[in-house]
């Protein structure tokens, strides 16, 4: 298998959002590119080479999925995570977001109410906005530089308009990784409160040392009737352009609807890579995911010392899960719009800054640290450089 993760490979005017869309996002192009949440490492041979065989047949019509695809996930899940997935609640979506936001269409109205844990992935917020819902912000408590969910916060803000709670299960961006107990603390209180979970496990499999990653349905019966789970090999594998994931069903109804909104919107249909490429992920692609975590909690452990030894302003979180690191960049005494501003035009590093994620995120910065270390050193000697030429003065 290909696991040369220290590997630089150019990425530029390959139609890459990561680096394509810098002066888009950024207004320039020559930063080191450290923000949206994909990989900068070919992803395991065993995909790639799914991949080669099906295009080299050279024709690429509407694709059949066969039973394989499904139970390659399942598999996987009960293999690693020992949760047994009913297949005929699990159905096939183009991404984690568009589910989110399906799933908000068609089982809310207009006016109610849904939960959120800020700071959180910003398109949590947009789902719920943008379909005239009711935001509901739970914000997370920080503690040291660790965070909790707040269980009273939680409590109080309960009410009869509250239609669903969305997970983020680990958690993006803070990188926690909920515990057993901690779930079903959280489960309990929507139980009680006749709250549904969505939850969006997408960074499941990306977990370090002893932390263990815990599928929220398959806590209790309780909790598996009354969540509805996302997932994907997309992050795990760097996929994501792709374009496939899965949805989890508490019961044949739901699955229904959400099925039937998929042919309406003609988006049933896996494309023909995404069909090879998942299932040969979930197949064959366990040893290159073990290798590639060995070389994220290096390349986090770097991160932290290397602020703690140079940077010393900024203090970065040790994440549980994920590969993206939470920023404490207050110890540079800007404003929120100055340190963005810094990061681009001063340090010359692209991150997404921590506003985006919710009030809660001011004065953070989010770096995704799946890139060869040598890039990663560049981007931190870059902010170095920067903070003692405009900051130490």
């Amino acid at each position: 298998m290909n696991r040369d993760f220290n590997k630089v490979i150019c990425r530029k005017n390959n139609y890459a959002a990561k680096y394509d869309e810098l002066e888009l996002k950024f207004g320039r192009d020559d930063l080191v590119s450290m923000w949206v949440a994909d990989m900068d490492f070919e992803s395991a041979k065993p995909i790639k080479d799914a991949i080669i065989k099906r295009a080299e047949q050279g024709i690429f019509g509407y694709t059949s999925r066969p039973d394989s695809y499904y139970e390659a996930m399942t598999q996987w899940y009960k293999r690693r995570y020992d949760w047994n997935i009913d297949k005929s609640k699990l159905i096939h979506s183009i991404g984690v977001c568009t589910s989110l936001s399906i799933i908000v269409d068609k089982f809310t109205k207009p006016g109610d109410k849904i939960i959120v844990q800020s700071p959180v992935y910003y398109p949590f917020f947009d789902v719920v906005v943008d379909n005239e819902r009711e935001l509901v912000l739970n914000p997370l408590k920080k503690i040291d530089d660790n965070y909790v969910m707040d269980y009273e916060d939680l409590e109080n803000k309960m009410d009869e308009n509250i239609k669903f709670l969305i997970l983020c299960n680990p958690h993006n961006p803070v990188g926690r990784v909920w515990t057993k107990e901690e779930l079903t603390r959280l489960g309990e209180i929507c139980l009680k409160h006749n709250v549904m979970v969505i939850s969006d496990e997408i960074h499941g499999d990306l977990v370090y040392g002893d932390k263990v990653y815990t599928p929220f349905a398959s806590i209790s019966e309780e909790l598996n009737n009354n969540t509805i789970t996302c997932l994907s090999a997309t992050k795990t594998f760097n996929i994501a352009g792709l374009q496939a994931s899965f949805a989890i069903f508490p019961d044949e109804s739901m699955y229904n609807i959400f099925e039937r909104t998929l042919g309406i919107l003609d988006i049933k249909r896996n494309n023909c890579f995404s069909l090879v490429a998942v299932e040969a992920a979930y197949r064959y692609g366990e040893e290159w995911l073990n290798d590639l975590l060995v070389y994220l909690k290096s390349n986090m452990d770097f991160l932290k010392e290397y602020c703690e030894k140079n940077i010393p302003e900024i203090v970065t979180n040790r994440p549980e899960g994920t590969y993206l690191a939470w920023l404490n960049c207050e110890g540079l005494g800007l404003s929120d719009e100055d340190l963005v501003d810094f990061m681009i035009n001063k340090a010359k590093v692209g991150l997404d800054a921590g506003n985006w994620f919710g009030e809660e995120g001011k004065g953070y910065m989010r770096i995704n640290v799946a890139c060869p270390r040598t890039m990663l050193e560049q981007g931190l000697k870059n902010i170095e450089e920067a903070v003692k030429k405009y900051i130490r003065k």
